[in-house]
């Protein structure tokens, strides 16, 4: 796997990304949930890579990258993945977010499908609320930042209790994920989803979509990914027997529902592309 690199923003943030695969692949965008890393993909990452050029990055606040101060806002992270892909050369991907992750792609969706092939909206919703909720867990990171009760809180609402009682594995490197973020880059993110309502502008999306919801998701409903799915045009719905984090959860199961979306129609068009061919030759 390739190491780490960064880019610097138009307003100063350094973000860190990575790319895994061949160069000559497609290109895949992983965006990932509040409180996590481009490592909450690292499950995906071998299943993807025979087929795209896999491009993951730390959204601001999170991990590598810079933690600006101050609010952030829905418009400034999608813009990140702009320039992102600007500043490697990258014309169209496809993108999968999951949770905030979704929420970026619904703002690229609706703001930028120029840049979007497919687009896989993952455990998210367009709006949540409400507002005060969003405001206290921001006062409280600013007062009285306690890192280890927040991570604890976001693990329970992550995970069915059974992974979290008997201390899965793929449970801990979560846990780590949650204690190396900043109070500040948390409550950034925070303010984004809170000022976020996309609710009526998903109906402009006109890239191909896929929804995917878990039925026992607490924090992004199963109602939220239905909603989703009904508004925007000839979107699908895939329906998960999981919480908020399906691609842990099952990750097999996860991989091969991104890959049967993303990959469908290629195996007609090689097809085609033979039998004519074949025609020329005869």
């Amino acid at each position: 796997m390739s190491d780490t690199n960064f880019i610097t923003t138009g307003d100063g943030c350094r973000l860190a990304y990575r790319l895994d695969g061949d160069a000559n692949k497609p290109v895949l965008v992983l965006s990932n949930s509040i409180g996590t890393t481009m490592h909450m993909w690292d499950g995906q990452i071998a299943a993807l890579i025979p087929h795209f050029r896999v491009l993951r990055y730390d959204g601001r606040g999170h991990g590598k990258s810079d933690a600006p101060a101050g609010a952030y806002s829905m418009d400034r992270l999608g813009r990140d993945v702009i320039e992102l892909l600007d500043a490697l050369g990258i014309e169209r991907a496809h993108f999968l977010g999951l949770s905030l992750g979704g929420f970026v792609g619904q703002w690229l969706g609706i703001h930028a499908p120029e840049r979007v092939d497919k687009l896989i909206l993952s455990n998210t919703s367009a709006q949540l609320g409400p507002a005060s909720e969003f405001d206290a867990r921001i006062a409280a990171l600013h007062t009285s930042p306690d890192m280890a009760a927040v991570a604890e809180a976001f693990l329970a609402n992550w995970f069915p209790a059974s992974m979290l009682e008997s201390r899965q594995p793929a449970v801990e490197p979560f846990r780590d994920m949650l204690l190396s973020t900043t109070p500040q880059g948390l409550a950034g993110n925070y303010a984004a989803v809170r000022d976020s309502d996309m609710r009526r502008t998903i109906a402009l999306i006109n890239r191909p979509t896929l929804v995917i919801a878990g039925i026992n998701d607490t924090v992004t409903l199963a109602s939220h990914g239905e909603y989703i799915a009904s508004t925007v045009p000839g979107a699908r719905l895939v329906m998960m027997q999981a919480v908020h984090l399906p691609n842990v959860e099952h990750p097999d199961l996860y991989a091969h529902t991104v890959l049967d979306f993303l990959l469908e129609g290629e195996a007609a068009a090689r097809l085609a592309n033979t039998r004519s061919d074949l025609e020329k030759v005869g």
